[in-house]
């Protein structure tokens, strides 16, 4: 099926499911994206989780932090879009949450592992889809260790992975590089392809 982007069409509300391995800056690039971008039409989805909070993060702005029973009382009540359970936490995306915010004309800007966006894009294959790759490997380990979050194992086993996350990622619509040093024109760059693919003729079919 051909498509075309017209600058005069009535954009239409996306799900962005943006991916990327671990330590590449997913959360980083949203959250720029957030703070530089508040005027336009985007949502960005408070995702469930199991972990404990990281430092410095807050319930309900960056993740919803659950007991594991909570969790599975939502899978079990059918309130998430998709969920996956990733170096032994939960992690899902609440169904209502991006409901809502479509029919509210909004952007839903989804951040979730490869896995998760390869059982979005079976609920919804018209969804779009970024894959955010590091410009090397090199520079995605110096990464993962100055967060200072893993330990060494944990790094490695998060490495090891990688090479098949961006194997899968070439798949996505859109594959953008996270530089150093370029967190805006990233950001820019994100921005640009939401609103382009928000105007195609013919539209991105959204439904749940």
């Amino acid at each position: 099926m051909s498509t075309e982007s017209s600058s005069n069409a009535e954009p239409t509300p996306l799900i962005v499911v943006v991916s990327g391995p671990s330590g590449v800056g997913k959360d980083t690039l949203l959250e720029r994206m957030e703070e530089t971008h508040s005027d336009l039409n985007f949502h960005f989805v408070v995702t469930a989780t199991t972990r404990l909070p990281r430092e410095g993060e807050r319930d309900g702005i960056n993740h919803l932090f659950l007991s594991r029973t909570q969790f599975e009382m939502l899978l079990e009540d059918n309130q998430l879009l998709e969920h996956a359970e990733i170096y032994g936490n939960y992690y899902g995306v609440p169904r209502r949450q991006v409901a809502r915010s479509l029919e509210e004309g909004k952007h839903v800007i989804l951040r979730v592992d490869y896995q998760g966006a390869e059982r979005i894009r079976a609920i919804v294959p018209e969804a779009l889809f970024v894959f955010v790759m590091p410009p090397d490997k090199e520079t995605l380990r110096t990464r993962l260790i100055a967060r200072d979050q893993d330990t060494p194992k944990s790094i490695e086993r998060r490495m090891a992975s990688a090479d098949h996350e961006m194997e899968v990622g070439m798949t996505f619509d859109y594959q953008i590089t996270n530089r150093d040093g370029q967190l805006d024109e990233l950001v820019e760059e994100l921005v640009q392809i939401i609103e382009t693919e928000s105007r195609r003729d013919p539209p991105r079919q959204m439904g749940l």
